[in-house]
């Protein structure tokens, strides 16, 4: 290995800096840049959280109609909802893991299914006390996770993916008005569901609230 007199190494690659100890997030090459929060899988992150407000709006212009502006609406929720593992994947894939990213993709699951239940209750198809338990449960844990878990580590469970998939299958079928097509049985299933939901929801949360007072602090 010789140096040119100019201090450049020559016959061997010069290892670029390492980034600030205070960077964080994840690098697209080892060494050399900075993962962008722009980047794809926060993009897709945010546009599922801005597709909320829209199919809440056409669900209150529906006005309980259950015309064209429900169906549209009901297909933003659902395809809003079933990309909820694109982002998380695209960034694992290309190594697009950041901070905000993280934050922000178990936020936007909240908000689409905060938006769908109080979209519901304010057309009157869903009681209020439905949405106040649900999201009592989601936002109370939310909290306790910031708050009281921030030097903690809580493995993922089961029953927490098993809600997610259980809140996104249910109010897609009440978003969805299959009984103008399929009957009124379909109302029972829809209350099946719901039921479901609740009983699982809550039972999570408290769950959570007791893994979590029980966890050890994390080592740092």
């Amino acid at each position: 290995m010789e140096s040119d007199g100019q201090g450049v190494i020559v016959g061997e690659r010069e290892q670029p800096p390492s980034p600030p100890s205070g960077f964080r997030g994840r690098v697209v090459a080892s060494g050399t840049s900075q993962v962008s929060n722009g980047n794809i899988a926060n993009i897709i992150t945010v546009v599922r959280i801005l597709l909320a407000p829209l199919f809440v709006w056409l669900v209150l212009l529906d006005g309980g109609e259950h015309g064209i502006w429900r169906f549209i609406a009901a297909a933003l929720f659902i395809t809003a909802i079933a990309t909820d593992g694109l982002d998380g994947a695209l960034a694992r894939k290309r190594n697009l893991v950041t901070n905000s990213g993280i934050i922000l993709d178990p936020i936007a699951d909240k908000i689409l299914i905060g938006g769908a239940l109080i979209a519901l209750a304010l057309v009157a198809e869903l009681p209020w006390w439905v949405v106040i338990v649900i999201l009592a449960r989601e936002v109370g844990i939310t909290l306790f996770r910031l708050m009281v878990l921030a030097d903690r580590v809580i493995p993922a469970s089961r029953g927490g993916k098993l809600k997610t998939v259980l809140q996104a299958v249910t109010l897609s079928s009440w978003l969805v008005p299959t009984w103008l097509l399929l009957g009124s049985w379909v109302f029972t299933l829809n209350w099946v569901l719901m039921g479901a939901v609740i009983v699982v929801t809550v039972v999570t949360g408290v769950d959570y609230l007791v893994k979590g007072l029980r966890s050890p602090k994390a080592v740092s």
